[in-house]
């Protein structure tokens, strides 16, 4: 019996070392400049924005765009696929990012265009008029569900982004009656700036086949003052060693593989160890880049990035599923291009609305009150406990105190963040501890009147009371949860601290306080009575 003592014992105090170094000694050591390891400091409890300060962004999606971008791709797919049928037509056009219009269909060939065009009427309306004249109008339903998921996709994206930058517990989160505007809260962020530039790059990869250029002007790709049907013009910044400023290319406007089919991307090196940027293709881009590259050998094929030509290298062969980006970039700026490329391009350009530096002296205060308020808080909840329990009451001041270094080992240790919300569930934590000590407490005075006998009281106290606390904690984790997945970075934070409470406060209530009535038990044989 001494001897299972003795190693429960043993197993509580190892418990209290290891999450006492994790979650409480770094918090010491740099509040009181203690020499502390490094990977130690690295593990301490981080803070939230509205602890530590950082910077808040609004931003505002243009989900016209992503209209615009769908018109115009499936304008582009019925002008090849007439292309292909040879069917002329006289003009093309976009009207405005839902509308585009089609004139000079032949009339004999009114039917082969009704035919070729059935694969748009899933998005989109057509009403024939004169002369051969069609207009496609984008259904109302589909316009609503793109701009849902425009802003959907964004907020998916910029919170990859933001997670591969390193910021611990961003919130990213939707807000306003239109829904189309993201806030985005960095805790800790110092360089502000680059975070800007990872959040609000547009990250469409686009590789093109040229068909001109480069060219020191644009107007020397025109044709007859317009660009060619199917075609686009975009630039490209000379490298130093070039004459000019800018170069431009003609390109075909449909792109043979986008970013979206990238498996991966990461920083590398190119043949003079310069910094470019390697990746891989899924399998059916790789497909269709190995297709493209092995057609169009000795042709130029375009890589574009956000509207502007990066690279343009001659194919020299087929190339499969991987390859390289380069153009001059800086460490940084390869590092920063690969990060985006992996998160996705984002559907619709943004406009930032608002832009917050919180600096951590509200943290500061924060802390302040809400290390008070625990103090008084336990201050308060230790009185009562000695007051009403007597010495039994001092059992459950030290396993509140085990439950709260385990709680912030716990998170430290997960790498939760505390937020001014967490502190309000950790002090809520200590009550749910307490009312854990109060129902055995309670159950063992019940056996106590029933002249059972201090041993089985103790027993019969904890055997009968542990059934019940795990059936309160149990339903108070799926509260947990469900707060957790569908909440945002506030309530996220109470969730965390608040969940981890709960586990910390199972292991303290049932086996820490049962293990110190062991401890006095085991030194007398006779036990007359209990201090409860």
């Amino acid at each position: 019996m001494r001897g299972k003592l003795r190693v429960k014992v043993l197993s509580i105090l190892v418990v209290l070392v290891v999450f006492g170094a994790i979650g409480v000694y770094p918090l010491v050591a740099e509040r009181y400049r203690i020499p502390a390891p490094n990977w130690l400091k690295d593990q301490r409890l981080k803070m939230g924005l509205d602890l530590e300060g950082g910077v808040r962004l609004v931003l505002r999606v243009r989900t016209d765009e992503a209209l615009r971008v769908e018109t115009e791709n499936e304008m582009e797919r019925l002008r090849e696929e007439l292309t292909t049928r040879g069917i002329p037509v006289a003009s093309l056009a976009a009207q405005d990012a839902t509308h585009f219009h089609v004139e000079g269909v032949p009339p004999a060939q009114d039917d082969a265009f009704r035919q070729a065009a059935t694969d748009l009427l899933t998005n989109f309306d057509r009403t024939a008029g004169l002369n051969g004249t069609h207009s496609f109008a984008m259904r109302p339903t589909v316009q609503i569900a793109l701009r849902e998921a425009a802003v959907v996709q964004n907020r998916e994206n910029i919170e990859r982004r933001v997670n591969e930058l390193g910021v611990s517990e961003p919130s990213i989160a939707r807000q306003g009656q239109s829904g189309d505007r993201i806030v985005v809260e960095l805790p800790g962020v110092s360089d502000v700036k680059r975070a800007k530039a990872v959040i609000h790059a547009t990250g469409l990869l686009e590789w093109k086949l040229v068909e001109q250029g480069p060219v020191p002007t644009r107007e020397s790709l025109l044709v007859n003052g317009q660009v060619p049907a199917g075609m686009e013009i975009v630039p490209r910044l000379s490298t130093p060693g070039d004459a000019g400023g800018v170069v431009y290319y003609l390109v075909r406007k449909t792109a043979a593989v986008t970013g979206k089919d990238l498996r991966n991307a990461r920083p590398t090196v190119d043949e003079n160890n310069q910094p470019a940027v390697a990746f891989t293709l899924k399998t059916d881009g790789g497909r269709r880049f190995a297709k493209i590259t092995g057609d169009n050998i000795g042709r130029h094929l375009a890589i574009v990035l956000d509207g502007r030509v990066q690279s343009a290298p001659q194919i020299d062969g087929r190339i499969a599923g991987e390859g390289r980006i380069f153009g001059g970039f800086t460490p940084e700026e390869a590092q920063n291009l690969s990060l985006i490329l992996r998160s996705g391009a984002l559907s619709a350009g943004m406009d930032y609305l608002e832009e917050r530096t919180i600096g951590p002296s509200l943290g500061a205060a924060s802390i302040r009150s809400g290390l008070t308020a625990s103090v008084v808080g336990l201050l308060l909840v230790a009185g009562f406990m000695l007051a009403y329990y007597r010495l039994s009451g001092l059992n459950a001041v030290v396993a509140l105190a085990f439950n709260l270094v385990i709680l912030l080992g716990l998170m430290a240790y997960v790498g939760a963040v505390m937020t001014l919300p967490g502190i309000a569930g950790f002090v809520l934590t200590m009550g749910i501890g307490v009312d854990s000590n109060v129902l055995i407490f309670e159950r063992i005075k019940e056996e106590l009147d029933a002249q059972r006998g201090v041993r089985a009281s103790i027993h019969a106290g904890f055997s009968r009371v542990v059934w019940t606390l795990v059936d309160t904690h149990v339903a108070a984790l799926i509260s947990c949860a469900f707060l957790f997945q569908f909440g945002t970075g506030p309530i996220r934070g109470f969730a965390v601290t608040l969940l981890v409470g709960l586990i910390s406060n199972l292991f303290t209530s049932i086996v820490v306080s049962r293990t110190m009535f062991e401890l006095v038990l085991a030194g007398r044989r006779n036990m007359g009575g209990l201090s409860i």
